[in-house]
């Protein structure tokens, strides 16, 4: 723990009344803290505390955040001084609490691979109950359009630190994300039981008191001035060495926010959410009987891009994810087939390369929502532009490698909208899960030249033929065969998304005879299982990074 920030304010001390250990309140508002040595839950009475319960441990999820840590916003100095521990089906999250100078608490709170900093405020009249909100359905709030991004069941896991009102560690609560045109996310805390109250105030639940609602803005942690982080992963790199539950081999987690790693040596997907010395749930991924195409662009390697209003930073592939379009039943169309490059910046956070029929594109998850058109078909606006609905579409992941800051789960379908705006601009609507488990994602980006790209990653120029779409014949020569080479990848891969993706009823032909023999080809010829290659689909990409709750 960093024990050179400041107090903000005067700073209390006192004696746990279970071990006997020192308990630091540094806010006279704030109501309980954890102590540090036996994890008993402290209420403060006075200049007493009074021991309630024990936090459960908190799992080391690698968080550059730590208690003591400090930094400015909007010229405010805070301290990190608390922190409660979220956890939900999709995996966890965690809530800093941010003491101010002036004695004002805030929140700061992690979303879509990146950070929110919010702050709670009166709950205004008209929040609707839990039970009628709809993941997509807009609402009207205190006269501001808010868009719901997801609805969840989650529990406060562990906490720790000093708290500014007394955490309930026992039940479940309802939680509900929604997110505004203004780039703005809000939090609703429906608190433990589902139940509307009979009589008295119609927001109160279960537990009989009102909803809490907080509002908060995307942020990357470089614009917080932030001293006295966790020196392990404070770095770009963690470097915790696990065993693949499925082969053995070790797996090397990277970066601080990975919740899913696929195994360099199996391929096998596994989920590291639950924490490091948790059971590794996995599963293996389905290929056509050998390692699928590799990427393009290697995991690994760095480029220097301007994505959006930032400035040109270093960008490293840390993911890799193939995906295809799955017609309705009934639809005679064909299905397409794209990849996505996770990118990761230290202080920047993840952004998505999309390599598309179209073309090359750039997205980043938003924190707010664009605002949805009058009438169907209108399309949407944001940030004062206006962008008209391309496609809409059910993608399915195929194959993926390296690491991900979200839970991977095998052959998971996404709900898609595409939107072009002005002067390449794009945005894309993405939806997972259903019913009480769905999510709802934005991401915003604009299309990106293969040429730029090549100079960025400083990749081999007989790649050319494969980033660009416009693929013309192949000159001869030795420059010629180089990019001859490069071509017959891009189609390996393809042929290989193509097979991961179609349904194909003839496996045992396949796994007995191989994916070329007349045996197999005569079978998919005549069950339909393989289909035409049409290139990459039109999807402007940004998987689903469950973004509930400030997760």
């Amino acid at each position: 723990m960093a024990t050179d920030a400041p107090s903000p304010q005067r700073a209390y001390r006192a004696a746990c009344p279970n071990c006997g250990a020192t308990v630091e309140f540094r806010s006279a508002a704030s109501a309980l803290a954890v102590c540090g040595f036996c994890r008993s839950t402290l209420l403060r009475e006075g200049e007493a505390l009074r021991r309630i319960g024990q936090s459960a441990e908190l799992f080391d999820d690698h968080s550059p955040l730590q208690l003591g840590a400090s930094g400015r916003w909007q010229g405010a100095g805070f301290t990190l001084v608390g922190r409660l521990q979220w956890r939900y089906a999709g995996g966890s999250w965690n809530e800093w609490h941010a003491l101010f100078e002036a004695g004002k608490s805030g929140w700061l709170s992690e979303d879509n691979g990146g950070y929110v900093i919010s702050f709670d405020a009166p709950t205004p009249a008209d929040v609707p109950p839990a039970e009628t909100l709809r993941v997509g359905a807009q609402h009207l709030i205190d006269r501001q359009a808010w868009s719901v991004a997801s609805v969840t069941t989650a529990s406060i896991g562990a906490a720790e630190g000093e708290l500014p009102r007394v955490p309930d560690l026992q039940r479940e609560h309802r939680v509900a994300e929604l997110r505004n045109a203004g780039d703005e996310v809000a939090s609703i805390d429906y608190g433990p039981g589902l139940q509307g109250s009979e009589g008295g105030d119609e927001r109160a639940h279960g537990n009989g008191r009102a909803p809490r609602w907080s509002v908060g803005r995307g942020l990357q942690l470089a614009t917080l001035a932030l001293t006295g982080l966790r020196d392990a992963s404070a770095r770009d790199l963690v470097g915790q060495s696990l065993a693949c539950p499925s082969c053995g081999a070790a797996l090397a987690v990277q970066l601080s926010s990975t919740l899913s790693i696929v195994c360099q040596q199996c391929h096998a997907v596994v989920d590291v959410s639950q924490g490091v010395g948790a059971a590794l749930a996995h599963y293996a991924q389905d290929t056509p009987g050998v390692a699928g195409g590799e990427p393009l662009i290697p995991l690994g390697q760095s480029g220097t891009l301007a994505l959006g209003a930032t400035d040109a930073l270093p960008w490293q592939v840390v993911g890799y994810v193939e995906r295809c379009t799955l017609p309705e039943p009934g639809e005679d169309d064909e299905q397409s087939f794209w990849r996505e490059y996770l990118l990761y910046h230290r202080t920047a956070g993840f952004a998505f390369l999309v390599d598309a029929e179209d073309g090359w594109s750039w997205v980043r998850p938003t924190t707010g929502a664009p605002r949805a058109g009058s009438n169907e078909g209108d399309g949407v606006r944001w940030q004062g532009a206006h962008y008209r609905e391309l496609d809409r579409y059910t993608g399915q992941i195929t194959y993926v490698l390296g690491e991900f800051y979200w839970r991977l789960e095998r052959g998971q379908r996404t709900l898609n909208t595409d939107y072009q705006g002005p002067g390449g601009k794009r945005l894309n609507r993405e939806q997972t899960g259903a019913g009480a488990n769905a999510e709802l994602t934005w991401s915003a980006g604009a299309a990106l030249d293969a040429k730029a790209l090549m100079r960025a990653f400083k990749l081999d120029a007989a790649l050319q033929p494969a980033l660009q779409r416009d693929v013309g014949p192949v000159a001869g020569g030795g420059a010629g065969a180089l990019a001859a080479i490069a071509l017959f990848l891009l189609i390996v891969v393809l042929l290989f998304s193509l097979v991961r993706c179609s349904r194909d009823d003839c496996d045992q032909f396949k796994r007995s005879y191989g994916a070329a023999s007349n045996e197999y080809q005569q079978c998919a010829r005549a069950s339909g299982g393989v289909g035409g290659v049409r290139g990459y689909g039109g999807s402007y990409g940004g998987f689903s990074t469950g973004g509930g709750g400030h997760k």
